[in-house]
């Protein structure tokens, strides 16, 4: 089982930057492929980008193709999400998910959840 905590949030003006981070315990993380996925009010939840257990392949959703970057540390048991020329409609709960078998762009085929965090991009 792991546990999964993400950080980074926050507000952010338009064509700002953001870095989220999720931290993951347990020690079988190097196994895991894993996603962010993002929850606007009133909307389905959605995926923004997906890795796999070793970084090497990556899927990004068509609406931040370009300005988000997602990326692995196994070693730190950590993944991260760079947000890039933000736009007031990323605003959304990012959530970073886990999942035992190869990478998934379905939300529901991911096991694991993180809490969330809020980014908010206004000016």
């Amino acid at each position: 089982q792991v546990q999964l905590v993400e950080s980074g949030g926050g507000l952010v003006q338009p064509g700002g930057s953001l870095r989220l981070t999720c931290a993951a315990s347990g020690r079988t993380f190097s196994t895991y492929a894993m996603g962010w996925f993002r929850q606007a009010p009133g909307k389905e939840r959605e995926t923004v980008a997906t890795i796999s257990w070793s970084g090497a392949d990556t899927y990004y959703a068509d609406s931040v193709k370009g300005r988000f970057t997602m990326s692995r540390d196994n070693a730190k048991n950590t993944v991260y999400l760079q947000m890039n020329s933000l736009k007031p409609e990323d605003t959304a709960v990012y959530y970073c998910a886990a999942r035992t078998l190869g990478t998934s762009s379905y939300a529901d085929r991911y096991t694991y959840w993180g809490q969330g965090t809020q980014v908010t991009v206004s000016s």
